[in-house]
């Protein structure tokens, strides 16, 4: 029984990991496409900071991927074992489909212990740093912007900088060369020159900081000009054109479960509406039991189909979590709908496949 135990574990964990990673790569590629390569291709960022944001984004796509994949592969080896006979062979042994399926569904309720770190701590968390690194990167694409001997315009709002010169450091700061510097104001006119300074970008509060050397400033307020600085050190910073807010705040979807908990009782404490984030909370949760509803039901499709086909199988598995997703996406659109429950709607999914998926497997079992 242990070697049976065995084999089907090694077989179902190998197709896990092959779908997991086929699941993840495809999740992935939308994310990359539209926002990393891009920024690769105009070397806005450095192919160190593409792989740091790769690597930040796989937990938040492992959330969809860890389900769909032991879905598949639960579809795929038990389907297997249907065409290849294996099972008939194990029913002659006097070992049911209950005991030999065990070990499969331990599993799940391990994978299920993990989504739920996932779901609720690790994907929110690289979610959040992912955004605040695009942010970054926005800041150095603004400062990839300047270029020598050019008047530059639209970084931010009524600023017109020029250099003669410029040259990365290496450390993330340009050196800077005969700088000029012209802001226009709502009630007056800003001009700094400087022979020498330098640029650094402010990432946490979207802020271009410039410091000019021996530096002569002044201020035009109708006809009357007036000197800031003269022969001195000037430091003063750019607030980005498209970034005139701090970080923001996380959206709901970013947010962990201890975040979300917190931010349901600040918008009671406030008398605002909570149901958008106990729907939040709630598929957080819910959807973290995916695994062990997908295996349930993953069990007896997989062999009441009885191929091995790999496309078979997959086109089942993507059949099921449209079904499941479908659920969770009209849970979330009915958010400003609390007469509806949406918070219990999220739920409906998990019940349904497990309840049906044991009925199958049961009857499975009996040979029916």
């Amino acid at each position: 029984m242990k070697t049976l135990h065995t084999y089907v574990l090694r077989q179902i964990l190998g197709t896990l990991l092959m779908t997991v990673m086929v699941f993840t790569f495809v999740l992935l590629l939308g994310n990359v496409l539209k926002e990393i390569l891009t920024l690769l291709i105009n070397r806005q960022a450095s192919l160190g900071m593409v792989i740091e944001a790769i690597g930040l984004l796989i937990p938040f796509v492992l959330v969809f991927a860890l389900p769909m994949g032991m879905l598949t592969a639960t579809l795929l080896v038990f389907g297997r074992f249907s065409a290849d006979q294996e099972l008939t062979a194990v029913r002659a042994g006097g070992i049911s489909l209950m005991a030999l399926a065990t070990p499969v569904l331990l599993l799940s309720v391990g994978l299920t212990v993990l989504c739920g770190w996932v779901n609720l701590s690790l994907a929110p968390q690289c979610r959040t740093a992912y955004k605040t690194m695009m942010h970054g990167m926005g800041v150095m694409a603004a400062t990839s912007l300047l270029q020598e001997e050019r008047y530059v315009q639209g970084l931010s709002k009524g600023t017109t900088i020029y250099a003669r010169k410029i040259q990365d450091d290496g450390t993330g700061t340009l050196d800077l060369r005969d700088v000029y510097i012209h802001q226009l104001e709502t009630n007056n006119v800003k001009w700094f020159k400087a022979p020498r300074g330098k640029l650094q970008a402010n990432l946490p509060d979207q802020q271009l900081i410039f410091t000019l050397f021996d530096a002569y400033g002044a201020v035009q307020e109708e006809n009357e000009i007036s000197p800031i600085a003269e022969q001195g050190e000037i430091t003063f910073d750019l607030k980005l054109e498209s970034q005139d807010q701090r970080i923001r705040e996380p959206k709901l979807s970013e947010m962990t479960f201890q975040q979300l908990r917190s931010k349901i009782k600040e918008l009671e404490a406030q008398g605002i509406a909570t149901m958008p984030a106990q729907v939040h909370l709630h598929r957080m949760v819910s959807f973290s039991f995916a695994c062990i509803g997908f295996t349930l039901i993953g069990i007896p499709l997989g062999i009441r189909a009885h191929r091995r086909e790999t496309s078979v199988g997959i086109a089942m598995a993507l059949v099921l979590v449209l079904v499941y997703y479908s659920f969770i996406i009209f849970g979330q659109a009915m958010d400003d709908r609390p007469e509806l429950a949406p918070h219990l709607i999220v739920w409906l999914p998990n019940f349904i496949f497990q309840a049906l998926g044991a009925v199958l497997l049961v009857r499975a079992n009996r040979g029916v």
